[in-house]
């Protein structure tokens, strides 16, 4: 089986060769349109200085655009109708990139018909050769699937008859989904069923069978539909950061998601958030590009808090917390110090209050202006963090939000943000309760994911700072 990077290399390597084909081939239909002017022969004309340097940079350029049209995220289960309508979006618009800095001048004439000619050559020339060379390599790889050739090792998730019953039915499916299950894992409380013929696994076991067996994906098939247990065993999964597949019906439309693979039995990937691969390719785009910038240009603002921190109280300047992030894996979330130092110092994670005597005269400012938050800009460039996503938990609290909602489990399908709709809706969460509530904006949020939803609500998170009511 080729590894993942390997199959993207040849998406890459077979894009670029393509964009530069594409290029090559234009000028020369450029050259015999008779559209060029000061040339006599066409080896003059693709030596010539301006030529040269387009092809050197326009496929780089190309190479962005197909880079942030999510194309090269999946590179294994392609969907024919989404790799052809990505080609033809990506097409269009690099055939517009190349068309305003390389060709603007060259179609300020007054024939029309040779202006509208050669772009159609352009728009024709890029999309048959990027698609060709998509077709074949997505061809090559699915037929190597359906032959099983090329196989996923995979974990299900359930040792049931529901779970067996899957798995029985999947083996005898003529054309392979590229599913080879490993083992199975035994869900407390349901009825296993005996003389299984593949290995069953703990919880406790997964991370040395996904390392052993070099597993790939979950597919959960429990046999309870609770979706109180389904939802539990599904946070358990998030930490091992690899695909979770439920069945449609046991994932009982709690929450809307991807459907992953209509061969066989449909899956829903509950691993993934809601947006598109080019939203979230953008979405971490402008994370980075904002948080570097935001880091350059407040450095004399951290410089001059950091200076107030320490002549307001003794402490460091800098205040390190674990959080749960993507996938529910930790990670320590940076902030300015508002409290006084050693708040904690029972060990018992303690939530603050609008009178809370641990907050500094300093730190009461910061945090009504929301201050304290601007060092998060480097979990932001780190990855850690997002700009918008809901905001991030300790374990401690994570857990006891997921006693009374198990729907919270699904919050870890994204990266937690600086800013959140339940934190500019419904604000700094006081207790359990609170972050329940809070919960239901965090929960719509995900359910509507996009960059137009992202610049709303940091526009409401500036609204609030401004205005003073971060507290």
């Amino acid at each position: 089986m080729v590894s993942e990077n390997i199959q993207r290399a040849k998406y890459v390597l077979a894009d670029f060769l393509s964009a530069n084909m594409a290029w090559f081939a234009y000028n020369c239909c450029r050259f015999y349109l008779g559209g060029v002017r000061g040339f006599t022969t066409l080896s003059d004309f693709l030596t010539g200085h301006m030529i040269l340097l387009g092809q050197v940079v326009l496929p780089l350029l190309m190479m962005g655009v197909y880079y942030l049209s999510g194309y090269y995220n999946e590179v294994f289960r392609k969907s024919r109708l989404s790799e052809l309508m990505t080609t033809i979006k990506s097409t269009l618009i690099n055939s517009a990139i190349v068309f305003f800095i390389a060709l603007i001048n060259d179609m300020m004439t007054d024939n029309r018909s040779y202006n509208y000619e050669i772009l159609v050559v352009l728009v024709g020339l890029l999309f048959v050769f990027t698609y060709t060379g998509r077709l074949i390599i997505t061809s090559i790889t699915s037929r190597k699937i359906k032959r099983r050739i090329w196989r996923f090792h995979t974990l299900v998730v359930g040792a049931g008859a529901a779970a067996f019953a899957f798995v029985e039915k999947m083996n005898k499916m003529r054309q392979s989904n590229g599913y080879h299950v490993v083992g199975y894992v035994d869900v407390p409380g349901e009825n296993r069923v005996k003389d299984i013929d593949l290995p069953v696994y703990t919880f406790d076991e997964i991370a040395d069978v996904i390392r052993r067996e070099q597993v790939k994906e979950f597919i959960v098939v429990p046999t309870n539909q609770n979706i109180k247990m389904l939802l539990n065993t599904i946070n358990h999964l998030y930490v091992h950061d690899l695909p979770i597949k439920v069945t449609p019906e046991r994932f009982n439309m709690l929450f809307r998601s991807r459907i992953h693979d209509f061969a066989g039995d449909p899956l829903v990937d509950v691993s993934s958030s809601h947006a598109n691969e080019s939203e979230k390719n953008i979405k971490r785009l402008i994370d980075v590009v904002f948080s570097l910038l935001a880091l350059i240009m407040l450095s004399p603002i951290y410089l001059l808090v950091a200076i107030m921190i320490k002549m307001d109280s003794k402490g460091p300047v800098l205040f390190f917390q674990e959080r749960l992030g993507l996938h529910n894996k930790p990670f320590r979330i940076v902030k300015f110090r508002t409290m006084v130092d050693g708040a904690e110092q029972d060990g018992k994670p303690q939530l603050s209050s609008d009178n809370d005597p641990r907050i500094t005269k300093l730190g009461r400012i910061m945090r009504k202006y929301r201050i304290d938050e601007l060092p998060q800009f480097w979990n932001v460039f780190k990855g850690d963090m997002s700009m918008v996503g809901p905001r991030p938990e300790r374990e401690y609290y994570a857990k006891k939000i997921l006693e009374r909602e198990p729907s919270y489990s699904l919050i870890h399908k994204v990266r937690p943000g600086i800013t959140s709709l339940g934190q500019v809706k419904f604000g700094y969460a006081k207790n359990v309760d609170e972050m329940i509530e809070r919960l239901r904006y965090d929960l719509l949020y995900l359910d509507n994911m996009s960059i137009v939803n992202d610049f709303k609500i940091i526009a409401y998170t500036l609204k609030i700072v401004i205005k003073g009511r971060g507290l």
